[in-house]
């Protein structure tokens, strides 16, 4: 099994370079001669997601979004911005950490059942474009998560072997964003999440359309230091600032996260939890799109023959019923229970586990929620009746 080295990180000294839209075409096609398999963000089912990257044009030129709490829609931009959107339904979880993955197939031959192990190489090695600040976060939180303790989590160890990661300032926040209030962008940076190994800066203005990019790791400096651009100067650096800057004040959502973590522990007895269980639907929506959860379950298929079974790890959720379940039943039967689980946890008892909470605000479970569940506003519902 591979493990996944710490990268070599170089610490950023203001050395930025900018890169034309043929300049990230070439970023895009260095990766992909250097053996990567390049995923970017992408349009399609009415999202937008990652998928494979070839050209600029595959990239979402020129579409925004509009969020808000139940309330997702792309919207066509009216400038020509390649990451001019806050994020979609996904984050780039899916990449190291699929929401189905074959654990061993077995078959039954002439004379006995053969067990087949699935290919330890995965998918990778993989350079994802395009990873905001929040996902960036996030990653470094699987990262912790999955690689860091006892066991290490060898699917994960095999896909996140060798990635390549080229970070995004968020320029255009959505209106559940809260990415501030948790300290996590909206612009990348060394010491808050994952390393990443090129972050850029999308700038449109009166001098142009670039991208202001800095190396974070020496690989990443190499990448760069092979690509057709420009010395940044000291107005191109300012701009990236700018932007970074103007984002940071148009955050849709804001989190008081002081004193949280007690704040949750004290509320275990708040009806405030009987009052969003009215509401919530524990569909598992929130869990489903969320760049953090990492709960899984175990799932058996036998062919009708019964000839050959496959057993796969899927996503779970701490709203499912059965998520909780013991002999003789579940623990969490109802409903302001399992929304208190998952609360609590996020936000407090994560802490206490990982070091870091387990929320980096991309808003995601407010966008996604059928019902417009806000987890920024059951905070302040918390404190108000504290």
């Amino acid at each position: 099994m591979p493990t996944v080295a710490p990268p070599s990180p170089v610490r950023p000294d203001g050395g930025q370079r900018t890169l034309s839209l043929a300049g990230l075409q070439g970023l895009i096609d260095s990766l992909a001669g250097r053996g990567y398999r390049v995923l970017g963000p992408v349009v399609g089912d009415g999202s937008i997601g990652y998928g494979p990257v070839a050209k600029v044009a595959d990239l979402p030129v020129g579409w925004g979004d509009e969020q808000d709490a139940g309330s997702y829609r792309l919207r066509r931009r009216e400038d020509q911005m390649v990451f001019g959107y806050a994020n979609g339904a996904q984050s780039a979880k899916p990449v190291f950490f699929p929401a189905r993955d074959l654990l061993w197939r077995a078959h039954r031959d002439q004379e006995d059942v053969v067990v087949d192990e699935p290919a330890e190489e995965g998918a990778g090695p993989v350079a994802l474009l395009g990873v905001r600040s929040c996902d960036l976060s996030a990653i470094g939180i699987h990262d912790t998560v999955l690689l860091q303790r006892a066991y290490t989590d060898r699917s994960y160890a095999v896909r996140r072997a060798g990635a390549f990661v080229v970070a995004v300032t968020c320029s255009d926040p959505g209106g559940t964003c809260f990415c501030v209030s948790m300290d996590t962008g909206p612009r990348p940076r060394h010491g808050r999440g994952a390393t990443y190994d090129l972050a850029m800066t999308e700038v449109l203005d009166a001098e142009g359309h670039r991208f202001v990019v800095e190396a974070g790791t020496e690989v990443g400096a190499e990448v760069l230091g092979s690509l057709a651009g420009e010395n940044a100067t000291d107005q191109d650096q300012r701009a990236a600032d700018e932007v970074a800057r103007r984002s940071a004040e148009r955050m849709g959502r804001v989190m008081d996260t002081e004193g949280l973590k007690e704040l949750l522990y004290a509320s275990v007895d708040s009806p405030m939890w009987d009052e969003v269980a009215s509401r919530c639907l524990t569909c598992s929506n929130c869990t489903m799109v969320c760049p953090t959860c990492f709960c899984t379950d175990v799932e058996d298929v036998t062919d009708l023959a019964g000839t050959e079974v496959t057993q796969e790890r899927i996503w779970d959720s701490c709203f499912d019923l059965e998520y909780s379940y013991l002999h003789g039943g579940s623990v969490r039967r109802s409903a302001p229970s399992r929304y208190r689980q998952w609360m609590t946890h996020k936000l407090a008892s994560w802490i206490d586990q990982f070091g870091t909470s387990g929320c980096v605000g991309c808003g995601r479970c407010i966008t996604w929620c059928p019902v417009g569940i806000d987890i920024t506003a059951q905070v302040s519902v918390l404190r108000e009746g504290d």
